[in-house]
């Protein structure tokens, strides 16, 4: 995305502009909100009373992100018609959603959880488990945070063109966030997220609109020059390729779902019905969002052919350079949707920094370092440790580890193992504590040490989800092995009662 035309002054202004909103969402979240930082509930889930509109968005930016467009329209370029199956396992992570957050969500009610390890205390009453959840969750989020602050640097540094250098563009819109989310916790995130949402989803449309204005509204064009000038990239995938996809899938899809900002926003739920409305309209976003990336990928095989892997990554960014050129209209259009791609980058980056606080302060302050801790402590302690990672991943982001992609992917690689204790956990009432434990250890275990050793896959099936076939076995045979005690069964009666 290096030289925009519409990069430099223009550019700095609009970031501008997107930064004095957000400052101003997060002043007036806070303000006059009773409680709001003596209360964890209220500072990290909006009291729990999020509505329709603004839940659908929080959980529209949990799952979307500028970096979708940024980072997947690349890939397309690189992959072709392959690349389908970013639609696919954008649907599988809805899908995951449907299968516990429902019936999670009258649980978190009835109980008043706060975090994710909160159902874990409850449903395995293990500090084992707990703990070690916590450390795989946190692991997740920090992966995730780094990348975000990764795209915001080469995002902001795109847009003005290099007028605001890399560095100084993640530090400026990174205390950016942490203002107005110190100011207005989850509720000014879920504000901005409606803001961010709303315009990227608009810039999206256009941005595909002016793709198809410069190649004459014809995709059997697109099509038959890919089929005649790289016919890779429509052929068939074989076996190795589809071998991986369903890899993908089962990792993105079993990985995403039980993101613990994604849980937090089911618990942030102002009513069941609520959830549920915000979960059908959700169903129509992979096509609507991924989908048109996608396509925007695959129009730019044929508009700007023959770039290789680092050139690939600059395909939006020269995409919008010959949308921008085809009149003034395009041109301010894009400079607002590349400052909503640094929003919305951000608007992902906030929610996860905002989980990250309160698996520290709910979870490890409150449970086992200070359980006598007020809730005002508990936040305040959730928003120093939020600042000093913060900065610890912007000592990382200096020198970012990888294309973004490959950032992607590896945080899956552990968080996946926590699926089980989620999601079986939630319907099978004989799930004991123990083969947990050692099934999300076992399953960390094989993920992790594929990727350090550099074996980040096994013909084509990615470690972590054959940790996760391990940990289903080991979670399942010994579940099945240890006796139900009479302590137990009373347990299972408790959680029936709940539901």
């Amino acid at each position: 995305m290096n030289e925009l035309i519409f990069a430099g002054l223009d550019g700095v202004l609009v970031l501008i502009f997107y930064a004095v909103v957000m400052l101003l969402i997060g002043y007036f979240s806070g303000r006059g909100e009773k409680g709001l930082h003596e209360s964890l509930s209220n500072y990290y889930l909006a009291g729990k009373g999020l509505g329709l509109v603004t839940l659908f968005f929080t959980l529209y930016a949990t799952q979307y992100s500028g970096n979708t467009i940024i980072g997947y329209a690349p890939a397309a370029y690189r992959s072709g018609f392959v690349w389908l199956q970013s639609i696919t396992f954008m649907t599988v992570i809805f899908a995951g959603y449907l299968l516990f957050a429902p019936r999670m969500y009258v649980i978190s009610k009835r109980l008043n959880f706060i975090t994710p390890t909160d159902w874990l205390q409850f449903r395995f009453n293990s500090k084992a488990v707990s703990i070690l959840a916590i450390f795989l969750m946190l692991w997740g989020l920090g992966n995730y945070l780094l990348e975000q602050l990764v795209a915001i640097g080469q995002a902001v540094s795109s847009l003005t063109g290099g007028t605001i250098p890399y560095q100084v563009a993640v530090v400026a819109f990174i205390l950016v966030m942490l203002i107005y989310e110190w100011l207005g916790g989850m509720k000014a995130v879920a504000f901005t997220d409606v803001m961010q949402g709303v315009v990227l989803m608009v810039g999206i449309f256009v941005f595909l609109i002016g793709a198809f204005y410069l190649v004459g509204w014809d995709f059997g064009t697109v099509t038959r020059f890919i089929a005649e000038a790289e016919p890779a990239k429509a052929a068939v995938p074989d076996l190795p390729t589809t071998i991986n996809w369903f890899s993908i899938l089962i990792l993105v899809g079993c990985g995403a779902a039980i993101y613990p900002h994604a849980i937090q926003r089911i618990f942030a739920a102002k009513s069941e019905r609520t959830l549920k409305r915000s979960f059908a309209v959700m169903a129509w976003m992979p096509l609507i969002t991924t989908g048109l990336v996608f396509v925007v990928g695959i129009i730019g095989i044929a508009l700007i052919p023959g770039l290789d892997e680092a050139g690939s990554e600059q395909l939006v960014g020269l995409m919008a350079n010959q949308i921008a050129s085809i009149n003034g209209f395009y041109y301010w259009i894009m400079i607002l949707f590349f400052g909503a791609i640094v929003a919305a980058i951000l608007s992902t980056a906030d929610s996860v920094l905002l989980s990250f606080s309160s698996l520290v302060s709910n979870d490890v302050y409150g449970k086992y370092i200070n359980p006598n801790a007020s809730e005002h402590k508990k936040v305040m302690v959730g928003k120093v440790v939020g600042v000093i990672a913060v900065i610890l991943l912007l000592w990382l982001a200096w020198n970012p580890p990888g294309t973004l992609y490959e950032i992607f992917v590896l945080k899956f690689e552990l968080l996946v193992q926590v699926f089980p204790a989620f999601v079986v956990g939630i319907y099978w009432k004989r799930m004991a504590a123990m083969p947990v434990f050692w099934g999300m250890l076992a399953g960390a275990v094989i993920a992790g040490g594929m990727t350090l050793t550099g074996h980040g896959t096994y013909m084509g099936v990615h470690g972590g989800v054959i940790g996760l076939a391990v940990n289903f076995i080991v979670v399942v045979v010994g579940s099945l092995l240890v006796p139900v005690t009479e302590q137990k069964e009373v347990k299972l009666r408790k959680i029936d009662l709940v539901e």
